[in-house]
């Protein structure tokens, strides 16, 4: 059996995004469920920043340019949200 990394803290990120999709479904846009995602995990009391800079090395060094991330979640987890009118 594989053991999972940060198992509870990744199913309370996926129940908050099931959540959101059973409440909202499908066939909006990713600010739209980006703003839903926010408020469920405020619900929940999930520690998740929205829109979030992280820096970025390159071989031990900073980069100029940095990463703006959905959510960063319990300061350990990116989250991006993606929204889908099909899968290939």
């Amino acid at each position: 059996m594989q053991h999972l990394l940060l198992k509870e803290e990744v199913y309370a990120i996926i129940g908050a995004a099931m959540e959101v999709h059973r409440e909202q479904g499908c066939g909006f846009s990713e600010p739209v469920y980006q703003e839903c995602l926010e408020m469920e995990f405020k619900d929940r009391n999930i520690d998740a920043s929205a829109q979030k800079e992280v820096r970025v090395f390159y071989k031990d060094r900073l980069l100029k340019k940095f990463y703006v991330a959905d959510f960063v979640v319990f300061d350990k987890i990116i989250v991006e949200v993606k929204a889908l009118d099909r899968l290939s």
